[in-house]
């Protein structure tokens, strides 16, 4: 990689996960196969919430939402990621770049809030049950929504506007999937050590604070289960609980490894590999693991969707 003199950028080039062509093909398939799977699964269950009557409760407006932020997380990377993995162009404009991680640190803060929300309504349910509908009001529901977004876009702006402040006198080869901040940081000829304590505090406040309401919520309810005589009953909710504690750890603890890394320690290799959890796999497993285990949902997609779409004969 070269070095240039330049203090502006108009374009960079993304590298991507290898130059082989053989190993491109099979990357292509892999993310063309985990994109198809997330677009499925989340527009299934946005169908299935909105036409049903059943489902028009909270812990259902919160899924709609984490399946319409995990449809446009995805849709604002993996396109472009399948178009550089088999093209030799492999640049991307100024403003391309910018929208991109524009979009993709938005929605990405928004999904941290998002689950501790959604934490904090199962324990809502389980451990003040006859209190539910009177803390999950409409209001309550709106506000908690429409602050997440606008935390999420906030947090996104600042960085978004501190990052593309810096001179790239350096090279204009990005050494990653995407446009994300981390590797930008280490293209800069000026000490970006604003940028990465904005960084570590947005990373903070968001991620590990709300990895922490997750964390104990799921403590409380998981005391409460312990109380429940049957035994069926409480594996039950120990298994559902613990497919979320595992897709959850999974998105917190590759953002937080990611964001909250000394600069001085970035690994190419590795920093461009980890995102691909949260950037292509949890949206694909979000859906499956918080949705489509449950009855009621499998019941609505089942009668309600496939049947009619499939042109199957009505029962």
């Amino acid at each position: 990689m070269g070095y240039t003199n330049q203090t502006f950028a108009t374009s960079f080039i993304l590298l991507g996960l290898s130059d082989s062509p053989y190993l491109q093909v099979i990357y292509f398939i892999i993310f063309m196969v985990m994109y198809i799977i997330t677009l499925c699964g989340n527009i299934l269950l946005i169908l299935a919430v909105q036409t049903s009557i059943q489902l028009q409760t909270p812990m259902y407006f919160f899924l709609s939402n984490l399946s319409f932020i995990d449809i446009c997380f995805s849709s604002t990377i993996v396109p472009k990621l399948l178009v550089n993995t088999i093209s030799k162009d492999r640049s991307i404009t100024l403003l391309e770049c910018a929208s991109q991680m524009f979009f993709s640190l938005a929605l990405g803060a928004t999904e941290c809030i998002i689950l501790a929300v959604m934490a904090y309504d199962r324990y809502a349910a389980i451990c003040r049950p006859l209190l539910y509908k009177i803390i999950m009001n409409k209001r309550f529901i709106m506000i908690l929504t429409a602050a997440s977004w606008a935390v999420g876009f906030i947090n996104s702006t600042i960085h978004v506007l501190f990052t593309f402040q810096l001179p790239y006198c350096r090279s204009h080869h990005v050494n990653h999937l995407f446009c994300e901040v981390p590797p930008f940081l280490k293209l800069s000829c000026r000490d970006p050590w604003l940028n990465e304590l904005g960084m570590y505090i947005s990373a903070w406040i968001i991620a590990v604070f709300a990895f922490f309401l997750t964390i104990i919520s799921y403590i409380y309810i998981i005391s409460n289960v312990l109380k429940i005589q049957s035994s069926h009953g409480r594996h039950k909710t120990f298994s559902t609980c613990a497919s979320h504690l595992t897709v959850v750890s999974l998105y917190y603890g590759t953002l937080m490894f990611i964001y909250l890394r000394p600069h001085s320690r970035y690994s190419p290799e590795l920093d461009k590999t980890v995102p691909i959890i949260y950037t292509a796999v949890t949206p694909m497993l979000n859906p499956i693991i918080y949705s489509m285990r449950n009855k009621d949902v499998k019941e609505v997609i089942k009668t309600k969707l496939v049947k009619k779409t499939c042109f199957l004969p009505s029962l």
